[in-house]
């Protein structure tokens, strides 16, 4: 059932809040930051302003157009879910026409940005990722198939190697291990929110895991799939990408993943599933930012000096 009294504030909000909400800027935040980190770990010292800024624009755009996209397909499942029923495009603020629209201009103007002030590298695979996300996943994987958010989620891990691609104009190994990371954190990342929101899920007639194996099965997948992210996040440190520093943190916070993920298994919590996904969010920043901090503390000469050579894959002119 809707909940008329937190629709009738939404009609009340200003225009723009609701095209601010389509772009979904708490996601497009945190994949903002991922690729931030891909482009300052991509060179010693400080990117170029220019890239810095216009490459997150144009990212971020066309982030925010897959975004809006969502919002149109979902619509009839959003109005049935709690946690989505008050968006504006189910609720009938805005216009399918008029979202659409507005997706266009923003992947459009993204497109642009990244062709012209950045490098046709980065913009194709943002197109890959859009397009991954907004038709592949959106449209078609999400029905389809319980395995929807492992396989879909190479597209929500593309941002640091958008970001690494930015600055370099070409594909590095460790810019695709930083992918490796949060694909791996993707799954039991959204099967926390899942089981939490089963009945929603089950309602609408989403296949997420909790619904099609049960919530026993999915449990003890979150708890495989982050001894995965924990084994995944070690990587960078044995490849010689960053120090002890970054190990220290990756260490400390793998295993309060795994805490949360064990304490969901036991499933004496009612409240663990949400708990371990508010924790997976602080995982992979506090993980990034780490990344971040070693970047700069520890000298970077030597690093580089140890980068494997990058995979030959730039635009040819």
């Amino acid at each position: 059932m809707i909940n008329s009294d937190a629709a009738e504030k939404k009609l009340d909000q200003p225009l723009w809040r609701d095209y601010l909400e389509l772009c979904k800027p708490n996601v497009v935040a945190l994949m903002a930051l991922t690729a931030v980190v891909g482009m300052l770990l991509a060179v010693p010292g400080m990117v170029p302003l220019d890239v810095l800024l216009l490459g997150n624009l144009g990212i971020g755009l066309c982030a925010a157009s897959a975004a809006v996209i969502n919002h149109v397909v979902d619509k009839k499942i959003d109005l049935l879910m709690k946690r989505t029923e008050n968006r504006p495009v189910a609720q009938g603020r805005l216009k399918d026409s008029h979202a659409l629209l507005f997706s266009a201009v923003m992947g459009l103007l993204g497109m642009w940005v990244l062709i012209f002030y950045v490098n046709e590298l980065t913009a194709w695979l943002t197109l890959g990722s859009l397009i991954g996300y907004a038709l592949i996943y959106t449209c078609f994987l999400k029905r389809a198939t319980p395995q929807n958010i492992v396989i879909g989620g190479l597209a929500g891990a593309a941002p640091p190697l958008l970001g690494w691609t930015a600055v370099t104009n070409e594909i590095h190994g460790h810019a695709l291990l930083l992918v490796l990371i949060i694909f791996a954190w993707t799954p039991p990342h959204f099967w926390a929110l899942a089981i939490h929101r089963k009945d929603d899920y089950a309602k609408v007639g989403v296949p997420m895991l909790p619904v099609t194996h049960g919530d026993k099965y999915t449990r003890l997948h979150i708890l495989l799939y982050t001894i995965i992210l924990f084994s995944v996040s070690v990587l960078p440190f044995a490849t010689k990408m960053f120090g002890l520093l970054y190990l220290l943190g990756a260490v400390i916070l793998g295993l309060g993943f795994i805490y949360w993920a064990i304490v969901m298994l036991i499933n004496k919590d009612p409240q663990a599933p949400v708990q371990t996904f508010r924790y997976s969010i602080i995982y992979l920043m506090a993980l990034f930012i780490i990344m971040l901090a070693d970047h700069y503390v520890f000298p970077l000469d030597d690093r580089l000096n140890r980068i494997p050579p990058p995979i030959e894959m730039q635009i040819i002119e």
